[in-house]
């Protein structure tokens, strides 16, 4: 069955909302899906890299829902029922797409509460598209606090540090235990030569579905902060996009 739920993972500094942002601008071009697009880092770098004009924020449903609770204007029932209509209207679309931020929360605290409210989200949205791309935080957080089990397909983003890998690996265990069947593969970012990847994938058990070279258009465009819905055919964009097509996405 074709995966209608990505979630774009790795760690730091790899590349991942590269990796989305190209993914979204293929999606925009493919008029005849509709596709939901969350921005479930904190920092909200798909956001800034896809100039979408934003909406309200997951976070900031969670706070109104606080500040109502607060006020004792509405009881616990009635919030539940008004989680999903908030978060619908905090969907900003653009053509085909819809986009949702996670958003940074203000106050000082763990983020468990607005990954919950994430995670319920994507499970009452995600019918509605025809395809959801979730660009995760780096590492594993998300993963250990179940925000994943809508999710058909990780999409496993790495440099070819060891490191990097080794992060990647791990994401896959955690979400394999928490789902128990959730499929899973990686994109090798910044490599020079399919030796460099045959060498990567003498040392992983992961299943290497591409590699995407340096690009000095991903370069300019990030330099300059030019929306990625601009992008140019270029060899990074269309290396992302022969993997995701023979890891079975977006066929």
């Amino acid at each position: 069955m074709t995966p209608r739920v990505i979630s774009v993972c790795g760690k730091g500094g790899v590349g991942k909302t590269m990796v989305s942002a190209i993914l979204c601008g293929e999606l925009c071009r493919r008029k005849d899906r509709k596709a939901l697009i969350i921005d479930a880092d904190h920092a909200g770098g798909l956001e800034m890299a896809l100039h979408f004009p934003g909406g309200k924020s997951i976070n900031q449903v969670r706070v109104e829902t606080i500040r109502e609770i607060k006020k004792k204007n509405a009881d616990q029932k009635d919030l539940a029922r008004g989680i999903d209509y908030m978060v619908a209207r905090a969907l900003t679309e653009r053509g085909n797409l819809a986009f949702l931020s996670l958003g940074r929360p203000e106050e000082v605290g763990c983020y468990c509460s607005v990954n919950s409210l994430l995670r319920e989200a994507v499970e009452q949205l995600a019918v509605r598209f025809d395809f959801t791309l979730i660009d995760e935080e780096a590492g594993i957080e998300q993963v250990n606090r179940n925000v994943m089990k809508a999710v058909d397909y990780l999409l496993l983003v790495s440099d070819i540090s060891a490191k990097a890998i080794a992060v990647a690996e791990t994401i896959q265990k955690v979400a394999f235990k928490n789902t128990g069947e959730t499929k899973a593969g990686l994109l090798i970012n910044r490599a020079h030569s399919d030796a460099e990847v045959e060498e990567i994938k003498s040392r992983t058990t992961l299943d290497v579905i591409g590699w995407v070279p340096e690009d000095e258009t991903i370069r300019r465009f990030d330099g300059q902060n030019l929306s990625f819905f601009g992008l140019p055919s270029c060899p990074a964009s269309e290396a992302v996009i022969k993997a995701v097509a023979r890891a079975g996405i977006l066929c």
